[in-house]
């Protein structure tokens, strides 16, 4: 039952600029390589910031408009007008980076894009030096596995590599990766337990309980918590 980490779907082959890029050579690499934003990398390939199509655009958005901020503008407009002022990576680029490590899980990558609302992140090394990029669409490779692979995990990991559960007492049924369990197991405990790890696992998308118990072991434990 191993997640996929950030390294397993990130992209290794990054393309990068140096922070004194131009404006023109920016827009250039984002088309050429249909990508949305650049990290913006030192000698050490240290991550410096990240240039995006958000970044560029302040140029368009305030062309020909006084890029001067004045005193009781917002600080939103005060660095977008700066922005639209700069002309290299360096100038233009959203600084510190939103970072994560290779070894983080997809969802741990998730909310770090939701956090920060970016699209992508830089991906770094112990040292904070850029070792890849993951993108949106890269956390949705963890949905990709097929049914049957996901059946496979689901009877071999969770019901008998972790519960110890004879396979013949839960049934385990996925269809487009929706998973239904019946079945029948000694306590209502182990069939919470199961439900959530199944739900966890790479490629579920819901999980359907169906299970059966014989001991609701569970409100003996809160009368014995109660108790004491």
């Amino acid at each position: 039952m191993k997640a996929l980490l950030v390294r397993d779907v990130m992209t290794r082959n990054v393309v990068t600029v140096a922070p004194g890029a131009g404006y023109r050579q920016l827009v250039d690499l984002l088309v050429e390589h249909g990508v949305s934003a650049l990290p913006v990398v030192g000698d050490d390939r240290q991550v410096l910031g990240v240039v995006s199509e958000a970044d560029l655009l302040h140029k368009v958005e305030f062309n020909g408009a006084d890029v001067h901020a004045r005193l009781f503008e917002r600080r939103r407009d005060r660095v977008a007008k700066g922005k639209a002022g700069g002309e290299t990576a360096g100038q233009l680029m959203t600084t510190p980076a939103v970072t994560v490590p290779a070894d983080v899980t997809l969802t741990r990558a998730a909310q770090v894009m939701e956090q920060h609302r970016v699209k992508r992140l830089p991906v770094v090394d112990d040292d904070g030096n850029l070792v890849g990029i993951v993108a949106r669409r890269d956390l949705l490779r963890r949905y990709l596995r097929n049914d049957d692979e996901i059946s496979r995990e689901i009877v071999g990991g969770v019901l008998q590599g972790v519960l110890w559960l004879d396979p013949i007492e839960v049934v385990v049924g996925v269809a487009a990766g929706h998973v239904t369990l019946t079945g029948k197991v000694d306590r209502r405990s182990t069939a919470q337990i199961a439900v959530r790890l199944v739900r966890a696992l790479d490629g579920v998308v819901g999980v359907t309980d169906a299970l059966e118990w014989g001991f609701d072991d569970t409100t003996v434990q809160r009368r014995y918590t109660f108790d004491v």
